[in-house]
């Protein structure tokens, strides 16, 4: 009864929310100093023209309205892009003719059903500040079936350090209460959830792996932080699953734990687990061991076997996922990650059990904070064929995280020609064999109004979005509905 009852008042804050802000006609953006619609944080760190290149820290987390025992870590400066060098001057190439661009067809329909007839979903990030801006929550409830939290639902934002002292069974304190709202938001709207994520080692609160939860005292041994990882990831999953049933249809379970080169994991290891972050280490690594991955997922597939005992119902897909995937020399990477993964543990019969079910290829498409790299075909060869290679694995594929990065305005109608091609592949891709079940973009909306300071113009870039500024429709998104689109012979 109690559920019940607070997910009628869940449901009538988000009615009363979208009828107060319709009513006083709320278009504008937010005046909290938002700068992209809805989402104020940046993403995970992304692709970048060179894989070598990525930066090793660029996600913030958002602080929380709500008071929280610790402040979470704040993020470290991406390092500046370096310039090219400037002109001697030479006179400037003369232009060639720029190729012939196919005519922008405006169709009538939506995103979400347009993927659903090509076997996948389609989704978009949210945050604690979406219901803002009321154009966002609008283009959300038009377009999307699928929504994944910026940085609500991760292990940083929930943990609560004071709490965690308190407890007297010397588990996690978990604060669910900012996931919550977004989770009973979708519930209500009929939107499925993306959970992102249970464990990351990036701007992950070091107090967690201390005795006491203290923020100097010593680290714990292996058993005490297998035994605190275990606990969390019960706790997280099974209260989703129990309060919002069968919203959260899959899990990240671990996120971006390959390094991207030699000083970050050990030469020897082929899954290339990364043993630091930058100049941070990696405590998961360095306490539980080179197999906290696969131990995490073995947590999570005990969980989901015991909620579907109790429930034969509960559908619950666990995923690794990662940035710069579709890289081949991180592709084959991540592709023994998910090996070792399903090789970790054998049931009573003595047969491995599948514990890693999916792989996220997160596809921040494009240079890293300037125009050169984006918008090359040479991208969408290669994300197909890191598709068809983790498919070949027997694994679901999200390409998650999605943004297709252009900080030109000149060319919003070749971004829109490379939506469309990339979308024509992800279509093409499903109609041989469904190897795709779900596409998340995260660079949805334009913002013109970034500096170059901003993590979120380096991540997503100004002019990367299907909808501008104010959430109306640009030619990308018709390229991109286009390309989803049967049409009958």
């Amino acid at each position: 009864m109690y559920k019940l009852l607070k997910k009628m008042i869940a449901g009538a804050c988000c009615l009363t929310m979208l009828l107060g802000m319709a009513a006083c006609g709320n278009t504008d953006a937010p005046a909290s100093g938002d700068t992209t619609p809805g989402v104020t944080e940046p993403a995970d760190p992304t692709a970048t023209v060179a894989p070598t290149a990525e930066p090793t820290e660029t996600e913030a987390p958002k602080a929380t309205e709500a008071p929280k025992a610790t402040k979470a870590p704040e993020a470290t400066d991406a390092p500046e892009v370096t310039k090219a060098p400037e002109g001697t001057g030479d006179p400037e190439p003369t232009e060639g003719p720029k190729p012939t661009l196919a005519p922008v067809v405006k169709l009538e329909g939506s995103l979400k059903d347009a993927a659903a007839d090509c076997g996948f979903s389609f989704g978009t990030v949210v945050s604690a500040y979406s219901d803002r801006d009321l154009n966002y929550v609008m283009m959300v409830m038009d377009e999307f079936n699928s929504v994944t939290a910026a940085n609500e639902m991760k292990a940083y934002s929930m943990l609560n350090q004071s709490v965690s002292q308190a407890n007297p069974d010397g588990m996690p304190a978990i604060d669910f209460s900012q996931a919550d709202a977004i989770v009973s938001k979708a519930e209500l709207l009929g939107i499925g959830v993306r959970g992102h994520v249970l464990v990351w080692d990036a701007y992950m609160c070091d107090w967690f792996f201390r005795e006491g939860y203290t923020n100097n005292g010593p680290y714990v041994d292996e058993a005490t932080m297998k035994k605190r990882l275990q606990y969390y990831i019960e706790k997280v999953i099974t209260h989703f699953e129990t309060e919002f049933p069968g919203v959260v249809y899959c899990w990240d379970v671990v996120n971006e734990a390959v390094g991207d080169s030699e000083k970050d994991y050990d030469a020897s290891d082929a899954r290339h687990i990364r043993t630091l972050r930058g100049a941070t280490e990696n405590q998961f690594y360095n306490i539980i061991g080179d197999d906290y991955v696969e131990f995490s997922f073995l947590c999570a597939k005990n969980v989901v076997e015991k909620l579907q005992r109790q429930n034969p119902e509960v559908s619950i897909t666990l995923f690794y996922n990662d940035y710069n995937a579709y890289f081949p020399e991180k592709r084959d990477s991540i592709c023994e990650v998910v090996k070792s993964i399903n090789h970790y543990a054998k049931d009573s019969d003595g047969n491995y059990r599948k514990l890693c079910e999916g792989v996220g290829l997160q596809s921040y498409i494009g240079g890293y904070g300037e125009q050169e790299g984006c918008l090359e075909e040479s991208h969408i060869e290669m994300i197909k064929e890191a598709i068809e290679k983790y498919h070949s694995l027997g694994v679901e594929v999200h390409v998650t995280e999605m943004a297709v990065r252009n900080y030109d305005e000149k060319l919003m109608a070749e971004h829109a020609e490379f939506c469309g091609k990339l979308f024509d592949m992800y279509v093409a891709l499903n109609e041989k064999e469904r190897m795709l079940t779900n596409i998340s973009i995260w660079g949805i909306t334009d913002d013109p109004n970034l500096g170059e300071w901003n993590d979120n113009y380096r991540q997503n870039s100004p002019y990367c979005g299907l909808f501008d500024k104010d959430c109306k429709k640009k030619d990308a998104y018709y390229k991109v509905l286009e390309a989803m689109t049967k049409t009958e012979e």
